[in-house]
Formats: C-alpha cells, structure tokens, sequence
C-alpha cells in the first residue's frame, strides 16, 4: 500500500466517525422537531460517542409524527446543507455531497430493514398504525436516492463535472 493511500484510510476512520454522529444529530433534531410540533416534551436526547442514539418524549400524543421526524428531518437537513454550500468550494461541496447520501442511504436502510424485525423507528411505525408498505416504500426512496446522490463521486472532479457539484 502506498503512503497516499495508508493515509487516506487512516484519515477515512475519524470522518466516518464523525459523520456518523452528525448523521445522528440530524436524525434525533428531526424527533425533536416533530414532537415539539405535536405538543411532545422532550425529556431526553442521547447523543453517545459510540452506540446508537436516542429521544424520549414523554407525554408523547404523535408518537408516529415523532417516529417519522426522525428519518424525515435526518434526511432532509443533509440534503439541504450540501445545496447551501456555494459551488465555488467544490472540495467542501463534494464532501457535503457525500454526507447527504450517507445520511438518506442510512436513513432509508433503516427504516426499510427495521421493518423487518419490528425495531427502532420502524417498530414504533408500525406500532402506531403505518403500513409496512408505506415504511418500506419511504425506506427505499430514501436509500435509493442517497445512491444516486453518491453516483459519480468516486472518481476525481474534472471540468465541467466539478462545476456541477
């Protein structure tokens, strides 16, 4: 392995880390949004530097809009912070482009496969009266389009493609 790529890997494991407790924050912002708008109390936001996190809202009377703020909000806020980066920053941009279609492919996979096993989101989804259908239809939307967010950022910008993104 060449030193370059040794340290693009080494580099690659505290941005991942990172990204994944932004991905996190986002997702729990979106419960936190949702249950202030339902008339939820927040009691509790957990944020752990390793491991899963969490809201507890307590009373809770949407506990289905809260359970979709979650993935909806995660999803979203991502997306929206890439389109606010100005394109003249294509390095910023590119890595901006690439948290969104983290966080919709890891959003999406997470509603869509909780579905699976009654779990997380999903569970409380179905819990509350969602078709599973409908959870696993937005799931794949989601996931699909952080796909197609992601196509085309392995390969280094060139001319008129780095202008694009």
């Amino acid at each position: 392995m060449a030193r370059p790529t040794i340290l693009r890997v080494l580099l690659l494991i505290p941005a991942a880390w990172a990204a994944w407790l932004l991905f996190e924050a986002a997702h729990e912002a979106g419960h936190v949004l949702h249950a202030a708008a339902s008339g939820g109390r927040v009691v509790r936001v957990e944020l752990p530097l390793l491991g899963f996190s969490r809201t507890d809202v307590s009373p809770n009377p949407c506990p289905a809009i809260v359970a979709w703020g979650g993935p909806a909000w995660g999803s979203v806020l991502p997306v929206v912070a890439w389109a606010a980066v100005p394109s003249r920053w294509p390095a910023a941009r590119r890595a901006a482009r690439a948290f969104a279609g983290f966080c919709l492919v890891a959003n999406g996979s997470y509603l869509a496969a909780g579905c699976a096993g009654h779990v997380g989101d999903a569970g409380d989804l179905l819990r509350h009266g969602t078709p599973a259908w409908l959870v696993v239809a937005a799931g794949s939307a989601a996931a699909a389009a952080g796909l197609w967010v992601w196509h085309g950022l392995g390969g280094r910008p060139a001319g008129r493609q780095a202008a694009r993104e």
